[in-house]
């Protein structure tokens, strides 16, 4: 298998670098290919522009391979074309958005099982915001209360991305609802876990918070911990 990388939200920029370059050293160094997936703001028109912006971003920290694939609906997600491109990839990298629409497009999508082959052949996945909320067992969808099937890179898992702005109120309904661990992230923060093992580190400007059987643990930047 290789790395997960999930980022509290407010990507490309500032303290995230720190992360983003962790993830980059993981993926191979400088000429790992880099593929970002941009469909979560799709619905608003806005992909290509948030694509470029992480295209630019990577760039700034020194990558020389990055793309910013097409992938933007169904059809898309089915495309052979776009899935090779994944699969070749050491580092894919979801943005944030619609958590609702990420996560349907991707389900059952060739471009999923092109990401989760690139995964077992030791790849870095990461996601943002949206793209965090996915690669849990379950995501939180604030439209409608509920919550929902995600894409299970971490079983028995939900973040709340956006921790220290927003996202820390939605702790005490969802731990009314569910058993699950949360996982709260702070903007312009991430955790990558250690490969195989179960231990996770905090890089960035925050922390990250953890939900879990009735106790509440912060873990600093700089600090590990397991999950």
């Amino acid at each position: 298998m290789g790395y997960l990388l999930l980022e509290g939200g407010a990507e490309f920029g500032g303290r995230m670098r720190e992360p983003d370059l962790k993830a980059i050293e993981l993926a191979g160094r400088f000429d790992a290919p880099i593929r970002i997936i941009p469909t979560a703001a799709a619905p608003d028109n806005n992909h290509q522009r948030a694509g470029n912006n992480g295209v630019r971003w990577f760039q700034s920290l020194g990558a020389k391979d990055v793309v910013s694939v097409p992938l933007i609906d169904k059809p898309s997600a089915n495309d052979e074309k776009i899935a090779e491109s994944l699969r070749s990839a050491r580092l894919i990298y979801m943005l944030g958005g619609f958590t609702g629409y990420l996560a349907e497009t991707l389900q059952g999508s060739a471009a999923w099982d092109a990401v989760m082959g690139a995964y077992q052949a030791g790849a870095v996945v990461a996601g943002s915001s949206a793209g965090a909320m996915v690669m849990c067992e379950f995501y939180y969808d604030l439209n409608h209360g509920q919550v929902v099937s995600g894409q299970n890179l971490l079983p028995n898992s939900l973040v709340l991305p956006h921790h220290n702005t927003f996202g820390k109120s939605w702790a005490g309904r969802l731990l009314e609802i569910s058993h699950l661990t949360l996982i709260g992230i702070d903007e312009q923060t991430g955790m990558i876990d250690h490969g195989s093992s179960k231990t996770w580190s905090v890089l960035g400007r925050g922390a990250a918070t953890l939900y879990h059987n009735a106790q509440i643990e912060v873990y600093q930047t700089g600090t590990s911990f397991s999950l």
